[in-house]
């Protein structure tokens, strides 16, 4: 655990709340984008009967690359600009 103070907590929450807004997003978008590619909503309720299996896999694989490879981002892109805050004051 680091020591108090030190940023690290507050890097972790930004980080935490970037990825979460992010995704949510993100999430809009796609179904978005599934709507006008589809004409159909997203196959986000198994129980419906419309919804087919090739329908499914699809929406699960396309979400799943795209919301990982952002929430990496995200992580890396908050991440790197702490280790530049963190130079900038020790070089001060």
């Amino acid at each position: 655990m680091g020591k108090k103070g030190d940023g690290a907590t507050s890097a972790k929450l930004v980080t935490t709340m970037a990825t979460a807004g992010g995704v949510f997003v993100l999430r809009k978008v796609l179904a978005t984008v599934w709507t006008k590619i589809t004409g159909k909503e997203p196959p986000t309720d198994p129980a419906n009967p419309t919804v087919t299996l090739p329908e499914v896999l699809i929406w699960a694989v396309a979400t799943g690359v795209i919301v990982e490879a952002a929430k990496f981002a995200i992580v890396r892109g908050t991440m790197r600009s702490k280790s530049v805050a963190d130079a900038e004051v020790k070089a001060s």
